[in-house]
C-alpha cells in the first residue's frame, strides 16, 4: 500500500474518510498509519449491539406482550375450527348431502376468515417491529456518537468491516452505555 503525503491544509475529515476507505481494503495496516496521523479510530459491532442491548431485548418483550392477546385469540379460534372439522367428519355419515355441503362451506369461510385475520395481525406485527427497530437504531447511533465524541474518536466504523483488531472494538463500552440507560424499549410513536 502506498502512503500519500497530504498538505497541511487537508482537513481531518478528508483524511478520516480516506483512511476509512483504505481500512475497508487493508484492515491490518491502517491502525498504525492512523495513529501516526494522530487520528483515533474505533470499531463497533452493530449487529452485536442490536442483539445484546437491553433496549433491543426490551423492544422484543414489548412486541410479544403487545400482540400475545391477539395471537392467543387466533389460536383459540383455530382450535375451535379444528374441533368443528372433527365433529363434521364424525357426523357426516348421519348428515344429508345439503347439511354436509352447508357445514363444509361454513367451515371453509371460517378458515378463510381466520387466515385473513392472521395475515392482518402479521402485518401489524411487522409494522410495529419496523417502528421499534427504527427507533432502536436511532438510539444506538446516538449512543455511539455520544460515546465517540466523549472519548474524542475521529472515526467509528461499523457495518462493512471485515476485520477489526480487538483493541479498536468499543462494542463492550457501548453496551455498557446502553445498559446505563436502563434498557427502556423505544416508546411507541402516536
Amino acid at each position: 500500500m502506498r502512503l500519500i503525503r497530504l498538505s497541511s491544509g487537508v482537513s481531518r475529515v478528508v483524511l478520516a474518510g480516506a483512511l476509512a476507505t483504505a481500512l475497508a481494503g487493508t484492515a491490518g495496516a491502517i491502525p498504525a498509519q492512523a495513529q501516526a496521523a494522530g487520528l483515533r479510530i474505533a470499531y463497533v459491532n452493530y449487529g452485536q449491539l442490536i442483539q445484546q442491548s437491553p433496549q433491543a431485548q426490551s423492544a422484543v418483550a414489548s412486541l410479544r406482550a403487545e400482540f400475545a392477546p391477539k395471537q392467543r385469540t387466533l389460536q383459540t379460534e383455530a382450535n375451535q375450527l379444528k374441533a368443528k372439522e372433527g365433529a363434521l367428519k364424525k357426523n357426516e355419515a348421519t348428515m344429508t348431502q345439503d347439511q354436509r355441503d352447508q357445514a363444509e362451506l361454513e367451515l371453509r369461510e371460517r378458515y378463510q376468515d381466520l387466515a385473513r385475520k392472521q395475515s392482518e395481525i402479521q402485518d401489524d406485527v411487522n409494522t410495529r417491529r419496523n417502528e421499534l427497530m427504527s427507533q432502536l437504531q436511532k438510539n444506538l447511533v446516538q449512543v455511539v456518537q455520544n460515546y465517540a465524541k466523549q472519548q474524542r474518536y475521529d472515526l467509528v466504523l461499523a457495518d462493512g468491516v471485515i476485520y477489526a483488531n480487538s483493541a479498536l472494538d468499543i462494542t463492550p463500552a457501548i453496551l455498557g452505555a446502553l445498559k446505563a440507560q436502563g434498557g427502556r424499549a423505544p416508546a411507541r410513536r402516536k
